[in-house]
């Protein structure tokens, strides 16, 4: 059984505080220095992302069906 991660470090959290970052620019309210600073979160959190996602694809990947239809997971490199 698979431990679930904290809600702060699950990409769905992730996509919810780039769209909130997004918001905050978008109205304007922000001086210069917070919109940097949110531009730089923004950038960190996609990169995050990015890599949560190609890791999860790369899982996905190793997930293949036989010649019997039955399902097994890939050793890297097969």
């Amino acid at each position: 059984m698979s431990t679930k991660k904290s809600n702060k470090s699950s990409i769905e959290y992730s996509i919810k505080r780039l769209e909130e970052i997004v918001d905050l620019m978008e109205q304007g309210d922000v001086t210069l220095d917070e919109a940097i600073d949110l531009y730089e979160e923004g950038i960190r959190i996609s990169k995050e992302c990015a890599e949560k996602l190609k890791n999860a694809e790369l899982r996905i990947k190793k997930l293949t069906k036989d010649l019997d239809g039955q399902f097994r997971l890939n050793e890297i490199g097969e």
